[in-house]
């Protein structure tokens, strides 16, 4: 088409070139007047022609371009032009015309499947510009508030004026657990904040959920976990009691009837001694558990202050690998609390290595790329076994014999006293490791 155009253009331009000419010889060689004023005539003709003929194409082309700008697709160029030039320019704009139309259904059926999507997931879904407009808000989040319809953030100001302010300030990439109470009482809010840009526009995404139903099935299956545990070291303590309590009884009755002093025997006496012995070996038992609870349920409110995690690390003085951190890092926390979940850590690798020839504990000190401070311990013991790995944390939870069962337990729980956490992985066969990781 262009190189038509082109050709045409040139062609035009050639007749108003030799038309020109011609008015010039005419003028300088002094031919009759009416020679001179056909061939002006001639020539504002030619210039007129090529006007028109490339005001034609500039006008067929900003129509064309005017519709695109106002989303109007029902324009139709239908190649009927006599020009060849036109007719291919028309065929190309309707071509362009349907797959920009195609573009657009495709564009909204997309749009209205995720938008269906949205409405689906369970999880609010908020977002708004930097002037607070909501550009769309789910079903889900409009039932989380009790709302018919949400268009701009003031409106959460009825619902929760805290949670409004909060949702205006919080910063992109940024998560935060809310407590908000509603007409169903209180809930506990995870949300997390994205942006994005549309056009020239700033936005925020939001997601939001009601965690309180999560949380609420984790802490009843560790209540259940408890509870089972509890369960099992009391009726493992009381059984024998009871048993050994009724067969003692049963020595001093015949037939419902206590036996005279004549028949206890120096071997009932013996028998006697034997079965209290052992009442009270289980007794010690229980209480020693129960205060093995109590030592879990009232843990002290850790003194933090600022200590090297080099210092906590040279302080534990197993035999062990250190690798101190390059740097000097700072931890604000509790010292002997912290020692002593070193201690416990390490204590379960040294009995993990016990019958292992070459063990090897490393304890690592480091810094992560987002800034949080980690201590490991790692040993290259057995590991443990992948269906234990959820159990290992259960308070009196223990697959030694002699095992209290409280120590991983109480050590995950000073480091959420202190705002961190402690995590376990491993590989059976090769490893395991204990961080904890402080915020």
């Amino acid at each position: 088409m262009f190189r038509s155009y082109r050709f045409q253009v040139g062609l035009k331009a050639a007749f108003v070139a030799a038309w020109a000419f011609a008015l010039s010889w005419s003028v300088f060689t002094g031919q009759h007047v009416l020679w001179s004023v056909l061939l002006g005539v001639g020539l504002l003709f030619q210039i007129a022609h090529l006007i028109r003929y490339q005001n034609q194409i500039t006008e067929r082309i900003n129509y064309f371009f005017e519709s695109i700008r106002n989303e109007d697709f029902s324009q139709n160029f239908e190649p009927h032009d006599k020009s060849a030039i036109i007719r291919n320019l028309h065929q190309n704009m309707q071509l362009i015309n349907e797959y920009i139309q195609q573009v657009k259904i495709d564009s909204q059926q997309q749009e209205h499947y995720f938008r269906a999507l949205i409405e689906q997931v369970g999880t609010g879904i908020l977002s708004f510009n930097e002037k607070g407009f909501v550009l769309h808000a789910n079903q889900s989040l409009k039932k989380l508030f009790g709302l018919e319809q949400l268009t701009h953030l003031k409106q959460l100001e009825k619902v929760d004026e805290k949670l409004a302010q909060m949702l205006q300030q919080i910063q992109p990439n940024e998560q935060k657990l809310v407590q908000y109470t509603g007409k169903q009482g209180t809930t506990t809010l995870l949300i997390k904040s994205g942006a994005f840009k549309n056009q020239n526009n700033q936005l925020r995404l939001l997601s939001i959920q009601d965690i309180n139903r999560e949380l609420d099935e984790k802490e009843l299956d560790s209540w259940l976990k408890l509870i089972r545990v509890l369960t099992h070291e009391i009726m493992n303590s009381i059984a024998p009691v009871t048993s050994l309590s009724e067969s003692l009884s049963n020595y001093y009755q015949k037939d419902g009837e206590p036996i005279g002093t004549t028949e206890v025997s120096d071997k009932l006496i013996q028998n006697t001694i034997r079965g209290l012995d052992i009442i009270k070996e289980q007794g010690k038992g229980l209480i020693s558990f129960v205060e093995s609870y109590r030592k879990f349920t009232r843990l002290p409110k850790p003194e933090k202050q600022l200590i090297s995690v080099s210092d906590l690390l040279e302080n534990d003085h197993t035999r062990i690998t250190v690798k101190r951190p390059a740097e000097q890092l700072l931890v604000l926390a509790d010292e002997k609390l912290i020692s002593q979940v070193l201690i416990n850590l390490v204590k379960n690798a040294v009995e993990a290595l016990d019958k292992q020839e070459t063990g090897e504990i490393e304890l690592i000190g480091r810094e992560t790329p987002v800034g949080q401070v980690e201590i490991i311990v790692r040993d290259n013991g057995p590991g443990i076994p992948a269906d234990l790995m959820e159990e290992i944390f259960v308070p009196f939870f223990t697959t030694r014999e002699n095992g209290s069962g409280i120590g991983l337990s109480l050590s995950r729980q000073i480091m959420r006293l202190h705002g961190g956490s402690l995590k376990a992985s491993s590989v059976p066969g090769k490893e395991t490791s204990f961080t904890l990781c402080f915020s």
